[in-house]
């Protein structure tokens, strides 16, 4: 039996979003929350009834809005805008990515201000509660005038059109309704606007992409203290004075937890303790630092998407109390852009450290242990192709990472004349996070291999639990064999957020 989640429109928390994204979920919405619903679409009735002319209501939409549209053809307004605008292209996103879409859109069409009926709002929480997930597309949207093209698919079924996917299989809009005991919906004014309208795609997309991404870092945090361990190096870099005096936020968090992790009772440090050692490199003395400024970055990120799941994105907005209905331009998502474009290079900077510390420690000279991590070095290869891959991942990350935001196409004949490019930079933070965490698999099982070698030398009690929780997966490296598949294992596991565990 799924967990019952009763929402209160737009106080949903990053925790809860987490907990729609790990897995499903029964959605109740509040029963306080319907009164706002209703005001909100009685306004419409009413703005109709005396003959005004309002954006979206009674008017065709983008360059189109000063056409009146005569009220026979105001149903079939609504239906046609959602089928034209549904013109997304390519793979269609995972269900994990669809689900938050729902609940955001749920979220925010129950706050009261978008003037739709209870009925349309149903609609979507039965697809969700029975696990019917509209089919759509990954591709075609600029992010302004909302999510277009991807709200357009995620509503399809509500009119019997579109696709749906249910327990793995591909059905009809149709069908996806009736297994969600629905019928199929006559949209009334606005309806289909509110629904098109808002940031609630390339918001679940950067939450998406956002949680992977915590993984990623919890992970790096871990094995580079493994590293850390594994190359001998000094533990003076994390010490709590040095990082007060600086100031800087995320890098005492992060010293902070560098402390936790490499601890007081590791044989390994205290058998170089009287080393000739001055400094170690970068990768590895300067891991609060770059990993602060990281931390404080996914703080911003998370902050910023947290608001915006929560916020009312569609336009015109109806205000029930005074009667009004106002344009504006809440569906233009360029601080999910900006958001998304700070995760991307944070990101990218976790695997770039991560990859600078597996060429470190197959490097004799830098980490004092044997060449490419393996005996008999020249008959086995060991690491050295391993290392190979993970600079390949950081290079391609620096491409990736390239700020979206900073590119306009205007469209709709110029009247959406400056767009956010949001869709796009979050849904490129699912290729970066998958890179940096293969990044951090292969420092992972070298890290790991580098401490065999110290044997029998015990490291910290947190780095022997991550080292066990790999070799519960993957075997020491002895001699060489098909490497991919250890690979594979250490970054389902980062993935899964088993290290993340070592943080807690």
């Amino acid at each position: 039996m799924s967990t019952v989640f009763e929402l209160q429109p737009g106080q949903l928390s990053l925790a809860d979003i987490q907990s729609w994204w790990q897995q499903p979920q029964q959605l109740k919405l509040a029963d306080s929350a319907y009164k706002a619903i209703e005001a909100s679409a009685a306004t419409v009735s009413a703005v109709l009834a005396k003959g005004k002319v309002v954006y979206g209501i009674n008017t065709g939409f983008g360059l189109l809005a000063n056409t009146r549209i005569p009220p026979e053809k105001l149903a079939d307004l609504q239906r046609r805008i959602v089928l034209s605008h549904a013109a997304g292209t390519q793979e269609f996103m995972v269900d994990d990515v669809v689900r938050l879409m729902l609940l955001l859109k749920i979220n925010s069409l129950s706050r009261g201000f978008s003037g739709v009926r209870p009925v349309v709002i149903e609609a979507l929480q039965a697809l969700l509660n029975h696990q019917v997930y509209p089919c759509v597309p990954s591709k075609g949207s600029v992010g302004a005038s909302g999510d277009l093209a991807p709200l357009a698919h995620l509503v399809l079924p509500l009119l019997g059109e579109g696709q749906v996917r249910y327990q793995g299989k591909i059905l009809s809009g149709a069908e996806g309704m009736k297994i969600a005991g629905m019928e199929t919906i006559a949209l009334g004014p606005k309806e289909g606007l509110a629904l098109l309208n808002g940031t609630q795609a390339s918001t679940a997309l950067a939450l998406h992409g956002y949680f992977q991404i915590q993984r990623a870092f919890d992970a790096a945090l871990v094995v580079g203290a493994m590293s850390v361990e594994a190359a001998m190096g000094s533990r003076s870099p994390f010490d709590e004075r040095i990082h007060a005096v600086r100031g800087q936020p995320g890098q005492m968090e992060v010293a902070k937890q560098f402390r936790k992790l490499l601890g007081a009772t590791s044989e390994v440090a205290k058998a170089h303790e009287n080393c000739e050692k001055v400094q170690d490199p970068y990768s590895l003395r300067c891991q609060p630092q770059v990993m602060g400024a990281v931390y404080d970055q996914l703080v911003h990120a998370r902050a910023i998407l947290e608001r915006e799941a929560n916020g009312v994105t569609d336009n015109p907005l109806v205000f029930a109390d005074s009667g009004d209905i106002l344009s504006g331009g809440n569906f233009h998502a360029e601080p999910v852009a900006m958001a998304a474009d700070i995760l991307a290079i944070a990101a990218s900077e976790i695997g770039a450290l991560s990859e600078r510390r597996s060429a470190l420690l197959i490097d004799h000279h830098l980490s004092n242990l044997p060449p490419f991590l393996v005996t008999d070095g020249g008959v086995n290869s060991g690491f050295m192709l391993a290392q190979v891959t993970a600079a390949a991942l950081a290079s391609e990350n620096k491409s990736l990472a390239h700020p979206a935001s900073v590119d306009s196409i205007p469209t709709s004949a110029n009247q959406e004349d400056h767009v956010s490019m949001a869709t796009f930079a979050a849904r490129r933070l699912t290729d970066i996070a998958r890179n940096v965490v293969d990044i951090i698999a292969i420092e992972w099982l070298e890290a790991a291999q580098g401490l065999e070698f110290r044997r029998p030398l015990k490291a910290a009690e947190a780095i022997e639990s991550a080292h066990a929780c790999l070799r519960h997966k993957v075997a020491f490296y002895d001699q060489d064999r098909y490497f991919a598949p250890d690979i594979q294992a250490a970054a389902e596991l980062i993935a899964a957020g088993e290290l993340s565990q070592l943080l807690a």
